[in-house]
């Protein structure tokens, strides 16, 4: 038996710029062509609205020009008036019925019961695509604008600051942070190798506010020995994934960012954004949340 390979029409570019790969396309609602449903999906809402009206005018054109194929079908409608017959469609589709103008003929009917059948279809699909466009979960998190290398306790250590935009509880937030880098095997293939990262914390029972998330550079991780410079070379990038479930909605939830080589900073530190009030009481500043500054030498 012979299976025949769809052969792909399009391609991905992987462009390097400022140590940020940049792959054309990826993400483009209008990109998923071949893929309706998921166009209808990621598409913006002014073209999904677009997309379903310019479709009901086109199935109540054809309706039309299917009633006037009839000849003088329709009690109420001027013989071959394509107006008439096309705002008929639309009251029968809309199950609207004003009754200035209905089928007369056995073949009318037919139509009718057809443009009906078509009228469930219709309403069951854009409802069902609209509501999974309103409740697909979304997770509103703020990434640090950089990673740092420095240190805790005395060790070296890589880290970067997630925030909950929303404010509410994101219970059982875990994290996932791996890096990815140019390597070359031993048969001298390059290829792009991942590393998992292991965290101090990966999991938090709650995340209300921020959370540092910290990677110690041991001798067992695979950021030990290299420097930013090495990083560069081997073109690195930190992915991260953060997950969880948004309690006042109790869905699943999770945000990805990636970290190119120039977002990562050495011998820096994040600005304190908690400030102990005179009462007691602690005040996140967020202003400060992407701020950082150089590591002094009484510091280390």
């Amino acid at each position: 038996m012979k299976t025949k390979l769809r052969r792909q029409s399009r391609t991905v570019r992987i462009e390097h710029q400022n140590g940020k790969f940049i792959i054309h396309g990826m993400g483009k609602w209008y990109h998923q062509w071949r893929d309706p449903y998921h166009l209808l999906l990621t598409i913006p809402w002014i073209g999904f609205v677009a997309i379903v009206s310019i479709a009901y005018l086109l199935i109540n054109a054809l309706f039309a020009l299917a009633y006037l194929v009839g000849g003088d079908c329709l009690e109420g409608a001027r013989a071959g008036s394509f107006n008439d017959a096309f705002f008929f469609s639309v009251q029968t589709l809309a199950s609207i019925g004003y009754g200035a103008i209905h089928p007369k003929t056995f073949y009318a009917n037919a139509i009718v019961t057809g443009e009906a059948i078509a009228s469930l279809l219709l309403v069951a699909v854009v409802t069902g695509l609209a509501f999974a466009r309103f409740s697909r979960p979304t997770a509103k998190l703020l990434f640090s604008q950089f990673v740092l290398v420095s240190t805790h306790n005395r060790q070296p250590t890589l880290m970067f600051r997630v925030a909950n935009e929303r404010h509410n509880y994101i219970l059982e937030a875990t994290a996932q942070v791996y890096l990815i880098v140019d390597e070359v095997t031993a048969e001298g293939e390059s290829m792009r190798k991942i590393h998992e990262l292991k965290l101090i914390r990966q999991r938090t029972p709650s995340l209300v506010l921020t959370w540092t998330i910290m990677h110690p550079i041991d001798r067992d991780s695979p950021l030990y020995g290299l420097t930013i410079a090495d990083l560069q070379q081997q073109r690195a990038n930190i992915s991260v994934l953060v997950s969880g479930v948004d309690e006042t909605v109790a869905y699943a939830i999770s945000a990805r960012h990636v970290y190119e080589t120039a977002e990562i900073l050495a011998d820096r530190r994040f600005e304190n954004i908690i400030i102990q009030s005179p009462n007691g009481d602690r005040v996140f500043d967020y202003s400060l949340f992407h701020q950082v500054r150089e590591i002094n030498t009484s510091e280390d």
